[in-house]
């Protein structure tokens, strides 16, 4: 299972350092994406870093596997940070495109805190 967290983690880092290269290409026009404030330009950002921070979460709990001596991840841990790495640069994306998305955000954000307490819980302080 940490093998997967590995894989999803540097495969998120990876995607997160590509679109920051594409957004950084047009960075330097004034107006891109309606200004440096719009709604679009923001959102676009916050899915290139939520890409290299959900894979540094992903990376963190394969390695607190390994550091804790635990013999793998809980399940509920280890699904919800997959599904906190997939979905928070997705609804980041689609809110970008169209706002309404923005009302699904609970999605990933419940998802990455559900996942680091059942690490807590089941990992660390049992």
């Amino acid at each position: 299972m940490s093998a997967l967290h590995l894989y999803v983690g540097w495969c998120a880092i990876l995607a997160g350092l590509l679109a920051g290269t594409v957004l950084g290409l047009f960075f330097h026009r004034e107006e891109w994406l309606g200004g440096y404030h719009s709604w679009r330009r923001r959102l676009l950002r916050l899915t290139h870093i939520s890409l290299v921070g959900t894979g540094l979460l992903n990376l963190a709990a394969a390695a607190s596997v390994t550091q804790l001596g635990l013999a793998a991840l809980p399940c509920i841990a280890s699904t919800l940070l997959i599904v906190g790495a997939v979905t928070m640069p997705t609804v980041c994306g689609l809110s970008a495109w169209r706002p309404l998305f923005r009302h699904l955000f609970f999605v990933p954000v419940l998802s990455l805190i559900g996942g680091v307490a059942d690490l807590l819980w089941e990992g660390l302080l049992r």
